[in-house]
């Protein structure tokens, strides 16, 4: 297969799954073991990249709000102004992921991108997906967000840089157990997203200055963001229609049946 189009296959992998609770660092390591793609073209910058795409993607949807915040900072301490409350919000959401990230983050990226950690981690997000389903009241709405609630999105959102737990997976799973509704748990995490990849992105693009870019490489991670910036976008606008009238049931029997696929593969 050409690399321009294990390019734009990854990035496909990438818009689809950084958005659905179902682990895209999960898929774009399994997808480059089960089609044998170059590890060293398409490794742990290649998948920042494509996050990129999928920043960009989230950042396009909700311009309305990013807008809104932004014009909400000269109010930043007013506690009646509803922009300025999210902001703290996704700060405090933020803050666990940083903590992991610089104590952890090394060791993350060196010993557990793995197919059988992924795996492991599939079946588990799976089963805990299930459980909030059936345990959350799914009553509250993102308005009563609490600062406390945003830290334990947070944590959730931190376990995801392990491979196979998914950051939208993780975080719904959360959101679900604290009593919000889908559709307004998806747009929170979603947002929540947005300064967790700038930060992946900005960590590895200093790496990326500092070694260089080759050209073909650059071509290649041209077309891995554009890809995952259109699916991703695609992806948002309708998984959060989808919310409205639909449980996350089936994501988790699919992370299921993909888990146990993986370990029969390893197996074998």
């Amino acid at each position: 297969m050409p690399l321009t189009l294990q390019a734009a296959l990854l990035g496909v992998v990438q818009g689809l799954t950084e958005f659905l609770p179902v682990s895209s660092s999960a898929h774009l390591i399994l997808a480059r073991m089960f089609f044998g793609f170059d590890g060293d073209r398409f490794g742990l910058s290649f998948d920042v990249a494509c996050h990129v795409g999928t920043l960009i993607a989230v950042v396009v949807y909700f311009r309305r709000e990013m807008a809104e915040m932004v014009a909400a900072l000269p109010r930043l301490f007013d506690g009646n102004d509803k922009n300025a409350r999210l902001i703290w919000l996704l700060v405090a959401g933020t803050v666990p992921a940083v903590i992991v990230g610089v104590v952890f983050g090394k060791t993350i990226e060196e010993h557990l991108r793995t197919p059988p950690v992924a795996a492991a981690w599939l079946a588990i997000g799976g089963l805990g997906l299930i459980a909030a389903e059936r345990m959350g009241s799914k009553t509250r709405s993102d308005q009563s967000l609490t600062i406390g609630d945003a830290l334990l999105i947070g944590c959730a959102q931190a376990l995801a840089l392990v491979p196979g737990v998914s950051r939208s997976g993780a975080t719904i799973t959360m959101a679900l157990f604290l009593g919000l509704r889908r559709p307004e748990a998806a747009r929170f995490i979603f947002l929540l997203a947005v300064p967790a990849i700038l930060g992946a992105g900005a960590k590895e693009g200093v790496s990326l200055l500092k070694t260089g870019l080759p050209g073909d490489l650059a071509q290649l991670f041209v077309i891995g963001i554009v890809s995952s910036a259109i699916v991703g976008y695609l992806t948002v606008k309708y998984f959060i229609r989808y919310l409205g009238n639909h449980s996350l049931d089936a994501f988790a029997w699919y992370r299921l049946a993909l888990a146990g696929a993986v370990a029969v593969w390893l197996l074998r």
